[in-house]
């Protein structure tokens, strides 16, 4: 096949090899497409209808398996662009090959119908009955096998197909969950049981795989209720297909199936698909003569489909099926928990609960229950539905028989009318044996607790009354009773030589297992306490007789124990609230830490989906680019080998062609060893010598054909005169015979339109009258057109000359509005301008006051800065003062203090009484103090001047006494002997001393002697 791009030229070419009858070359040549390169490069559009015809020819020729291949191909390259797409082909696929297996069935039928008569008279003969009898289904089996079976075989394997493929896939999941519907359809439609149980474990082992499955882009999500919706939906199917078709392991795998969805469902599901559950249970149960688990499968089915509307007939049914199923649950049960009695040994009872505990817990979740059932417990569910209240009569009398009322001699021919009502109801009548053995189990119990031995001949009496086919032998109530003495339910010896029943009382035995011996779960009917019920019980019936004696001798005591129940009970009611809430605060606590983990679970769970989607893209990207990487080699790979076998190849041929023509003499060695240039040389010059030779041919052909015709034409010119004579002769004759034929014909012609005239012109008169009355007619009408035409146009003028004046004058009242507006805009934009001059002006304004303001402040500033300077001149000058008179005050005291050995304390009286003002004190005079000014004084340095700010024109500095206080001042003035104070009026003042020595002390100390030779002496004197 040419290679073609386009599919829809290969489906082209598909169509034209089938209506050629080359089917097989159409599904190859498709096929071949399907798996090229360039099948991924093309539109779904494109190519759907090309896998359509692919999957019919696929059907056509059943070819599954190029079918199943083509489909995988189409579906790993459009899963993720077009998934509805491979719905439609698979659908497609799945449909057709539906449509032939029903066209060969058709085929099929109405081969079976035919019938090969050779005498219609005698249609039947007694050969062809007794052969008809033998081998007519026989025949019907063969045609079936060969025209049915292969196409039911082929439908099959399609559906198995389409649900490979579409299985785990979430964008393909509705289409998936409608093939297998179809598919169990089909299994239930042709009765094929064995593809069935072959379905079921397809599907089963697809739902598995899903948990493998989850880290997949299009994995199935069970956390979508509608994702799991659809497959509840397609399990209950399976379990109703399983059910018609009687398969009842498969049915109860497909209710596990569908109990292993239930638990995975976060909302519940709905009540009638419940309903129709717990309804498919009670058939797989009593199928399986499991009676317990029948009846707990009606108990539970029942309680939901009463919440359903139903009429009263269906809720008595349902009703009455409910008790009767819990009535037939035998009371011997084989290996149920509770069923044993002291006797039995406790291996035997830990051995039946270990053979059991499985089974019976598998069979408890599948019917949602936290334990396993009793027959007494579900008959007590029973009654707390009120179902006596809607069960026929002969089921009320039945359970008041069986279950309340004690007639041991009666009770067979009781119930023996009400087995036979039940037996000729077909629903009911397969609980008839059950309810036999609950029969027996009932009498013997009952004769147990009246008789200590009982005749067996009495015994077959009192079962008599059952009729066949239940009625009992010696050999069958024998056995019966070895099985319930195997059980534990009855303690009794068979003693044959008296043909006697002898029922043992043990007082050391119970009739129930201690585990439920204080349950109400016991389905005994009593009349009497048994000899081991009065020894189990002794030391209760001895309790209460004390303590009714006590009440009788002291009668307080009752009283104080009453009061101090009371007191204990307030205590109670006390101590309640608080209990109650220490456990609300317990369990606020527990919710909160409860909460706190969920959240730190969610938030570690959340942080490992995000890593773990990390590392899946981080993988995948690395996997994809390896993927693309070892693609590309191996695409380089394929193309290198492609051309070097297309060399191959045409070097072969070239070779092969060399040597048949016959030119070239070489071995087949010698042309494997040859390359493509050199058998390109040698081929041109082959054809340079083929040429020449051929050439030499041509020429010894030609001059021996010049001379052959000039023979021809030298012999033929004799006879070229008498064949002209013989045409011209032959020619006249036929134009002669040709023109009588054409004058007859015109002839004939001529007479049949004159004819044909004149019966025509008998009717002429009524053509011209009726021609000349549908003129007039249709002038009139064409006139009455016309006027309407030109009434038409008159109005349509009115109209668009009244439409044209509205129009000017609506544009000449637009131009108006529009003029006053640009008037109005004029204004507007007028006064803004005005305004902005305003503004303008104002500003300017503003402007040269601010320019005047700043000026004066600068003028300001410069007195203020003369001022300033000439306070700091005076400033200076005094400071050098203060330092002359400084250096001469410290070097007179130096001087002092090392030739004299005293030293002088201050006075009292050496300060002035008149404060001082400090003019003349450096530290004083218009400046602050500042830290360090006597550390620099001591060490002979002056103090830092600072700007001294100016003084307020308000309230000038004056050098009297309102000065400020400078700290520090008074320790300078003593250091200083006291500075140049003056008085109140400004002149100096002499500074005052109350001491009387005269000479140099006059620093206002005290002279003091000293003590001792080590005489204190100032700092400064040291």
């Amino acid at each position: 096949m040419p290679p073609i791009v386009k599919p829809e030229a290969v489906l082209k070419r598909s169509e034209e090899l089938i209506n050629v009858g080359q089917s097989s070359a159409a599904l190859q040549a498709l096929h071949e497409f399907t798996f090229s390169r360039r099948f991924k490069q093309g539109p779904p559009s494109s190519l759907e209808p090309l896998m359509e015809r692919f999957m019919e020819l696929c059907v056509d020729q059943r070819r599954g398996r190029a079918a199943k291949e083509a489909l995988m191909q189409y579906k790993n390259a459009f899963q993720n662009i077009d998934p509805q797409s491979i719905r439609n082909v698979i659908n497609h696929f799945v449909k057709y090959a539906n449509e032939k297996a029903t066209e060969a069935r058709s085929r099929a039928d109405a081969a079976a119908e035919e019938l090969d008569v050779e005498d219609l008279e005698e249609s039947e003969t007694p050969e062809s009955i007794l052969l008809g009898s033998v081998s007519q289904d026989q025949e019907r089996d063969r045609t079936d096998r060969t025209m049915v079976t292969p196409w039911l075989k082929f439908l099959w394997e399609a559906y198995r197909t389409a649900l490979d493929i579409l299985k785990n896939n979430t964008r393909l999941e509705m289409v998936y969950q409608q093939i297998a519907n179809e598919a169990l359809q089909f299994c239930l439609q042709h009765q094929r049981k064995t593809e069935f149980r072959r379905l079921c474990e397809v599907l089963r082992q697809h739902l598995q795989s899903v948990a493998r499955s989850t880290h997949h882009t299009n994995a199935i999500d069970f956390s979508d209720p509608d994702t799991l919706q659809r497959h509840l939906d397609t399990r209950f199917t399976q379990l109703n297909s399983a059910v018609e078709l009687e398969l009842w392991q498969e049915a109860f795998r497909s209710v596990e199936d569908v109990h292993n969805l239930l638990t995975i469902a976060k909302k519940a599901p709905k009540p009638a698909m419940m309903a129709n559950y717990y309804e498919k249970l009670t058939r797989i149960f009593i199928v399986s003569d499991n009676q317990l688990f029948h009846a707990a499968a009606w108990n539970r089915y029942y309680a939901i489909a009463r919440l359903s509307p139903h009429t009263e007939a269906d809720q008595s049914r349902m009703a009455c099926f409910v008790l009767l199923s819990a009535l037939a649950v035998p009371v011997i049960a084989s290996s149920a928990p509770g069923t044993g009695n002291l006797s039995k040994p406790r291996s035997d009872f830990l051995q039946g609960d270990s053979e059991t505990r499985q089974r019976t817990g598998r069979l408890n979740s599948l019917l949602g229950l936290s334990r396993t059932p009793t027959r007494a417990g579900l008959l007590r569910e029973a009654m707390n539905r009120n179902v006596l209240r809607r069960v026929r009569p002969e089921l009320r009398e039945l359970y008041h028989i069986l279950e309340v009322e004690f007639h041991p001699l009666s009770i067979c021919a009781k119930i023996e009318p009400i087995l036979e009502q039940i037996a000729q109801d077909p629903h009911m009548a397969k609980y008839v044996k059950p309810l036999h053995q609950v029969v027996l189990t009932r009498l013997f119990q009952q004769l147990s607790q009246v008789y200590d031995s009982v005749k067996l001949q009495q015994i077959m009496q009192l079962v008599s009354a059952f009729k066949a086919p239940y009625n009992y032998t010696a050999a069958d109530i024998e056995k019966f009773c070895l099985n319930a003495c195997k059980r534990g339910h009855l303690n009794l010896r068979i003693d044959h030589i008296a043909q006697a029943i002898t029922f043992q009382d043990d007082v050391f035995t119970t009739d129930v297992h201690p585990a439920v011996s204080n349950t109400h779960d016991t389905d005994l009917v009593s009349l009497q306490m048994t000899p081991s019920e009065l020894v189990r019980t002794q030391l209760a019936r001895l309790a209460e007789s004390l303590n009714a004696s006590l009440r009788v001798i002291e009668p307080e005591s009752e009283s104080s124990a009453q009061a101090a129940r009371h007191a204990a009970f307030k205590h109670a009611v006390e101590e309640a609230d608080k209990e109650h809430k220490m456990a609300v605060d317990r369990k606020q606590k527990l919710e909160r830490r409860k909460e706190l983990l969920r959240e730190m679970a969610k938030k570690k769970e959340e942080e490992e989906a995000v890593a773990t989607a990390e590392r899946l893209r981080l993988h995948a990207e690395a996997e994809q680019k390896r993927f693309a990487e070892e693609a590309r080699r191996r695409e380089l790979e394929h193309v290198r080998k492609e051309m070097e076998a297309a060399k191959l190849e045409e070097a072969r041929r070239m070779a092969q062609s060399l040597r048949e023509k016959g030119g070239l003499k070489l071995s087949e060695e010698e042309f494997a060893n040859l390359d493509t240039e050199k058998l390109v040389q040698l081929q041109v010059e082959q054809i340079e010598r083929e040429k020449k030779e051929l050439s030499e041919r041509l020429r010894t052909v030609h001059r021996r054909m010049d001379h052959i015709e000039r023979a021809y034409r030298r012999e033929e010119q004799p006879l070229l005169a008498a064949d002209y004579e013989r045409q011209k002769a032959v020619d006249l004759a036929n134009h002669k015979r040709a023109y009588e034929v054409q004058r007859a014909t015109a002839r004939e012609r001529y007479e049949a339109d004159m004819a044909m005239k004149k019966v025509l012109s008998q009717i002429l008169p009524e053509y011209d009258g009726m021609r000349e009355m549908l003129l007039e007619k249709r002038r009139a009408q064409h006139k009455e057109r016309l006027e309407y035409a030109q009434s038409q146009i008159d109005r349509e003028k009115e109209q668009r000359r009244a439409d044209y004046i509205a129009k000017r004058e609506e544009e000449e009242r637009q131009r108006a509005a529009e003029e006053e507006q640009r008037i109005q805009q004029e204004q507007q934009r007028k006064l803004r301008e005005q305004e902005q001059e305003r503004d303008e002006q104002t500003r300017r304004q503003e402007a040269e006051r601010l320019a005047k303001e700043q000026a004066e402040r600068r003028a300001e500033d410069q007195q203020r800065e003369d001022s300033l300077r000439q306070q700091a001149e005076k400033q200076a000058a005094q400071q050098a003062r203060a330092q002359e008179r400084l250096d001469r005050d410290r070097s007179d005291a130096a001087a002092r203090a090392d030739t004299a050995n005293t030293w002088r304390r201050s006075g009292s009286s050496t300060v002035s009484s008149q404060p001082s003002t400090g003019a003349s004190d450096p530290m004083f005079a218009n400046r602050r103090y500042r830290p360090g000014d006597l550390r620099r004084q001591g060490d002979g340095r002056a103090p830092e001047s600072r700007p001294t700010p100016p003084p307020s024109t308000e309230r000038p500095a004056q050098a009297g006494g309102q000065g400020r206080y400078i700290p520090g001042a008074f320790s300078r003035l003593r250091q200083g002997g006291g500075g140049a104070a003056q008085d109140a009026n400004g002149s100096p003042r002499a500074p005052c001393s109350n001491n009387t020595s005269t000479g140099d002390n006059n620093d206002g100390f005290q002279p003091v002697r000293p003590r001792s030779g080590n005489a204190y002496r100032p700092p400064g004197a040291r």
